[in-house]
């Protein structure tokens, strides 16, 4: 799966010059938290975030009356609260390689370039969040397991192997680390099977079932 598969497209930009009360007004009208902002020929030059936007508003303790507030206002662009220095991703980057740039770099959304440096999207963690959910196969009843199994080759195809002989089916597998590190961590979802019956099949495979609960 790769980052153009679940960026939000068209993105929505803004040039230096656009007042910030206006970008942030088109950013709570659209639900965004971040704007790209590009140039004259479309290339990113920036990005400003709703709470860029927030800090620049006014205090509510200000002694400036309504029209010298807002003439102050008026008078702020983006050019002067966005960030120069852009993170960005691509549309080929896989899905968890931009989520692994996310994490690092502490940021909650990548602004997707072409080539030429021209904003085709932008990939949020709330993207990664409801790929996540779709890769567990959440919402969708079924058996889920989380397993200890030995590190070790054949393991994945013992543990289909098994499922299919109790006539079950996997909906959803996933691998994580372990402290130990002769083990690896599986989370596995299933349906059609009983747990008990799955679960001591398992065992005996040698692999430790962590836990064991009815999804629905």
């Amino acid at each position: 799966m790769f980052v153009r598969d679940r960026m939000s497209s068209p993105v929505v930009t803004v040039t230096p010059d656009t007042p910030f009360q206006e970008a942030l007004q088109m950013m709570q009208e659209k639900k965004f938290r971040r704007l790209p902002v590009v140039d004259n020929k479309g290339k990113l030059i920036g990005i400003i975030s709703e709470r860029d936007c927030l800090y620049a508003s006014p205090s509510p303790a200000t002694s400036l009356s309504v029209w010298e507030m807002n003439y102050m206002l008026s008078k702020i662009k983006v050019e002067r609260l966005m960030t120069r220095e852009v993170i960005t991703t691509t549309p080929d980057t896989t899905l968890e390689d931009a989520a692994h740039k996310m994490v690092i770099q502490r940021v909650g959304g990548l602004p997707v370039v072409d080539e030429d440096g021209i904003p085709v999207g932008i990939i949020t963690e709330t993207d990664i969040f409801k790929t996540l959910v779709e890769m567990f196969a959440g919402g969708q009843p079924g058996l889920r397991l989380t397993l200890a199994v030995p590190r070790k080759k054949g393991v994945l195809a013992m543990l289909s192997e098994a499922i299919f002989e109790l006539n079950g089916n996997i909906l959803a597998v996933g691998a994580y680390d372990l402290p130990d590190p002769d083990k690896a961590g599986l989370v596995v979802k299933v349906e059609d099977v009983s747990k008990d019956q799955l679960v001591k099949t398992l065992e005996a495979l040698g692999d430790q079932v962590i836990d064991a609960r009815e999804c629905c």
